[in-house]
């Protein structure tokens, strides 16, 4: 049985002679069928009862419109004529004048006339062959159906039947579509807009047909070659591309690159569509947003942005745009070539809810990671923008406000990175940034605390603003908020003052000021700290604020609570930064100190093994500084520590190192200093001669570089004089 199909007809008094026809050639069809018709009948009564079918009907003739004067008149001179015995057809029927169900007009006695002051609606449900003949009316649809249909199958039959029955089909569209050349600019207008329609009621469906049909290429030529159609394929494309399936035919026809020219519009509704199109299309596909930068797409999003600030669509499709773009390198070296900062940042000092805001800065983030564009972006004065939003927000609770507020800070921090782009914001202590920065210390705001210290901590990477801002008082201010977290403090906020005080504590000015504010002995109190990255940058202090001060080292050095909290992080094997730290601050303590009570007292909390273990880093700095330290100690109080010294096998490490072809000339020179230090104790001067160190150092003799042919000269002489002291030379 062919496919269910369903169509209106409304019988019109104008159209008198298309009524007669029409007439005519229904009772010949219904003639040639009525035999089948009566056997169909009389098999399905089973399915529809007659009270089913007189509801049926009672509700067809409540619903059913007004009819004409001249249908009315019709209908009587119908009735009055006599009726041909062949003829069959369908009344709307009064339930309470029919009880038999539906019954043939020519039947003795059923003939009736129905003269209500409505329209005569059918609609023709079944396999009809009338529907080539008779137009659908969309707006009156009814239910009704010809003797013999499936009266149960009628509201399945309606459901099928699509709205607007009688235009054209999706099917139909495309087709018109693909032979755009000859249709009208009307014509492959009206078929992109039943796409459009399409897309809108069954996305599902459409995008299955539109990918069945190869109609890309089409839309990929009326872009190119029909500039009056092309905004609205624009559109047509936007759409598809919401499905993430339809992105890879798009791209396959060149849609993309085809789309491009018309960004160079002045027309914001193509601009609009064409915009979106390409975003959509290109989301997360680095290769086609390569090429569309290498396309020149990035002079015309700045010129868009430049020319329409106000337009709330551009601007937003806009920036999703450069969002997409802007993690391209490629795409970062075209944005410092236009003036994107001053742009971004009108558009940051407008935006009003936090979704805009965050848009604008992520941007603005990806673009920091350019030093020229840092530049420009302070220069535009973005990092005053994002002042103003701290300010605005800090008060706020609300979680969308404080996700604004983290993102303006990490963006500040980001511009203080570049060197130039720091000094600009620092301006000698008077650039706005730093003004901030002693109120953002004392708030009671975690995040604008972290801000601040790290703000000090990046102004400090220039030994001029650490001058400028010890003298300014910033330490102080630092102290205060270390003070302030000491106890289940943020991790985050004491790890950034550490480091702010250390980068402070490199220029040779202002050790002895921050000595004297009591730094060392103030940071102390994080000695109980069990967060690796605090007692990192702790240790990295301290180191730095000892360097050079004799004084300092000797008071530190002695302090039995730092000296075995030391020792206790050199075996901190779960972090090799703190274990490296550690050492190095034993070391330094030594070096600056040269103090026997410190050598006694390093001695005492068993740190000497961890310095003569520090010899063999991988690091050339760490095994350094562990040479010098105990060469120190061992010219200082050899006695104290020849122990240690013994038990740790020292003599075997340096001779490894002399005879590792690896080893720097650096390291080896130290290694033959400190060997010169132990030749004054009988029992390690035996070892070196056990070790044949001697002949290692012939070899060194003739060594390529000078320094270290002099020392092993020196250190064989030594071994040969009876004398031990003749020629140490101090490291």
């Amino acid at each position: 049985m062919m496919e269910a199909w369903q169509e209106v007809i409304e019988w019109k008094t104008q159209d008198v002679q298309m009524q007669a026809g029409l007439e005519n050639w229904e009772g010949r069809l219904l003639d040639k069928e009525s035999g089948s018709m009566r056997l169909r009948t009389s098999q399905k009564k089973g399915r529809a009862s007659e009270g089913e079918l007189r509801n049926r009907f009672a509700e067809l003739e409540n619903e059913s419109q007004a009819i004409t004067e001249g249908g009315r008149a019709r209908k009587k001179r119908r009735a009055a004529s006599p009726t041909r015995r062949d003829r069959k057809s369908m009344e709307i029927v009064d339930e309470n004048k029919r009880q038999d169900g539906l019954q043939p007009k020519n039947r003795p006695g059923k003939a009736e006339n129905c003269t209500n002051t409505r329209k005569r609606q059918i609609l023709v449900t079944g396999d009809s062959l009338l529907r080539p003949v008779i137009g659908a009316d969309p707006e009156n649809r009814r239910e009704c159906c010809l003797p013999g249909a499936k009266i149960q199958d009628v509201d399945l039959r309606l459901k099928r039947t699509p709205i607007g029955a009688g235009k054209k089909s999706l099917n139909q569209h495309l087709e018109c579509l693909k032979i755009f050349g000859d249709e009208t600019e009307g014509q492959i207008l009206e078929s992109l807009n039943g796409i459009l329609l399409a897309l809108a009621e069954d996305k599902q469906r459409s995008s299955s047909l539109l990918t069945n049909s190869g109609i890309f290429p089409t839309l990929a030529q009326i872009l190119k070659g029909n500039p009056s159609c092309a905004v609205k394929a624009a559109q047509v494309i936007a759409e598809i591309a919401k499905n993430e399936e339809m992105k890879k035919p798009c791209i396959e026809a060149g849609l993309v690159l085809a789309l491009v020219p018309l960004l160079e519009s002045t027309d914001q509704e193509t601009l609009l569509h064409a915009g979106r199109a390409i975003g959509r299309i290109c989301y997360e596909n680095s290769d086609l947003q390569e090429q569309l930068v290498k396309a020149g797409v990035i002079t015309s999003l700045v010129r868009i942005l430049t020319d329409y600030p106000d337009s709330e669509p551009l601007v937003r499709v806009n920036l999703l745009a450069l969002c997409n773009l802007a993690s391209l390198e490629i795409a970062k070296e075209a944005l410092s070539k236009t003036k994107v900062a001053e742009h971004l940042v009108k558009q940051l000092r407008r935006a009003e809810n936090h979704q805009r805001i965050e848009t604008i800065i992520e941007v603005l983030q990806m673009l920091a990671e350019n030093d020229a564009l840092k530049v420009q972006m302070v220069e535009a004065g973005v990092h005053e923008a994002l002042s103003e939003i701290l300010l605005r927000l800090q008060g706020s609770s609300q979680a969308e406000d404080m996700c604004s507020v983290k993102a303006a800070s990490d963006l500040i921090v980001s511009l203080l990175l570049g060197d130039e782009s720091m000094q600009k914001m620092f301006a000698n202590g008077c650039g706005i940034i730093y003004q901030k920065v002693g109120t953002w210390l004392a708030s009671n705001h975690p995040q604008l605390q972290l801000t601040g210290a790290l703000a000090v901590a990046n102004f400090a990477r220039n030994d001029g603003n650490c001058v400028r801002m010890v003298q300014l008082g910033v330490v102080l201010q630092l102290l205060d908020l270390l003070e302030q977290h000491m106890e289940n403090g943020d991790v985050s906020v004491q790890h950034a003052a550490l480091s702010a005080l250390r980068n402070l504590a490199i220029p040779v000015a202002n050790k002895v000021q921050m000595l004297e504010e009591g730094v060392a002995e103030r940071i102390q109190m994080l000695l109980r700290s069990e967060m690796a990255p605090v007692q990192f940058k702790l240790l990295g202090t301290l180191r730095m604020l000892i360097d050079g001060q004799a004084d300092s080292a000797e008071m530190l050095g002695q302090d039995p609570l730092l000296i075995n909290r030391l020792v206790q992080w050199c075996d901190a094997q779960e972090h090799a930064g703190v274990r490296g730290e550690a050492n190095r601050l034993l070391a330094s303590l030594l070096r600056h100190s040269r103090s026997q009570e410190v050598v006694k007292a390093i001695q005492q909390a068993q740190g000497v093994k961890h310095l003569v273990s520090m010899t063999t880093s991988e690091h050339v700095i760490m095994q350094n500084e562990a040479l010098i330290a105990l060469a120190i100690a061992s010219a200082i109080n050899l006695e104290v520590i020849e122990e240690s010294l013994k038990e740790s096998r020292l003599v075997r490490s340096l001779h490894k190192l002399l005879q590792d072809e690896s080893t720097g000339p650096e390291v080896k020179y130290n290694s033959m200093g400190l060997l010169c230090s132990l030749l004054n104790s009988g029992d390690l001067k035996q070892e070196v001669e056990e070790n044949n160190i001697k002949e290692t150092l012939e070899k060194l003799c003739s060594h390529s570089n000078a320094n270290v042919v002099k020392q092993a000269v020196m250190t064989l002489q030594i071994l040969r004089d009876e004398s031990q002291n003749t020629g140490f030379v101090s490291p």
